[in-house]
């Protein structure tokens, strides 16, 4: 970001939800610090399972890029829909929430998943990226067989 860019919380975490909507990894990531704390709310054990790569904790720019390209490579682009439903701003910490509309592309199942993100801003650019959704509606998904 330029010395000029905005910095304000409000102002980033909606150029973040523009540019996520836009889909390109390379722009998304450069509203991350060099290094951040990244968790997503899943178990731990289903971290870096195969048919979903991109859930995993993450720490640096280029991790928030590979998510993104990552998400993107194992969905349907075409049956991708989010709809922010509020932003909540306290500070420097922001709360989005909403529900994503995606279809695996291994399986071709859709799905639906509510979500909350916590994302803190320090110096215009994004430090925190908290993802709490449901996990279960997105590993059926994925999932090989119909259990």
């Amino acid at each position: 970001m330029s010395s000029t860019a905005p910095t304000d919380t409000r102002t980033v975490i909606e150029e973040l939800l523009r540019r996520i909507g836009e889909g390109d990894p390379e722009r998304i990531a450069e509203l991350y610090a060099e290094q951040g704390d990244w968790k997503l709310d899943w178990p731990e054990a289903e971290h870096g399972r195969t048919a979903t790569p991109w859930i995993r904790h993450r720490s640096t720019r280029a991790d928030a890029a590979a998510h993104y390209r990552e998400l993107a490579e194992h969905h349907l682009p075409e049956h991708v829909a989010t709809e922010v439903e509020r932003v909540l701003i306290d500070g420097d910490d922001a709360v989005v929430l909403g529900e994503i509309r995606q279809t695996a592309r291994p399986t071709g199942r859709a799905y639906r998943a509510r979500f909350a993100l916590h994302l803190t801003v320090e110096d215009g650019l994004v430090t925190r990226h908290h993802v709490y959704e449901d996990s279960l509606a997105v590993a059926r998904a994925f999932e090989a067989d119909d259990r």
